[in-house]
């Protein structure tokens, strides 16, 4: 049986597949960019859980990143903007991805241009996404 992590990033990773972009989960870099983009979801850190007692609950806010990523001619910065904006409403449209959460909240992202030598230049970004999730075991 899926831990309940495991369940909560599984559920992510799915809500994020309904996108145009393709998503992929602690995957390499691809060496081509889908026109759409990419998104790599990564497992990210769980963190210190908040513990209460009777009855025992581990309280986590686990901090998975997604690795955004775009590579396309002049309208980059639009098709970048473009899938922000719908990582957003995805994750809006569902705040506790089907009940396994108590609150996903993502972050704002820090855009970056990478050089590419003999293509265009990727825009990508890392946006921490933290998913609140309470546990009975710490390894459960």
């Amino acid at each position: 049986m899926p831990t309940t992590r495991e369940l909560v990033l599984a559920a992510l990773h799915a809500r994020l597949q309904q996108l145009a972009a393709l998503t992929l989960r602690d995957e390499v870099l691809p060496e081509r960019i889908p026109a759409a983009g990419l998104i790599i979801l990564r497992d990210g850190q769980p963190g210190e859980p908040e513990v209460t007692l009777s009855p025992l609950r581990y309280h986590y806010q686990h901090r998975a990143e997604l690795e955004v990523v775009v590579q396309a001619g002049p309208g980059r910065a639009s098709a970048f903007d473009d899938l922000i904006a719908a990582i957003g409403a995805a994750l809006a449209a569902d705040r506790t991805l089907g009940g396994l959460c108590d609150w996903v909240e993502p972050e704002a992202p820090s855009p970056v241009d990478l050089p590419v030598e003999g293509a265009a230049a990727l825009k990508a970004a890392v946006i921490t996404v933290v998913l609140q999730y309470t546990t009975a075991d710490p390894l459960g």
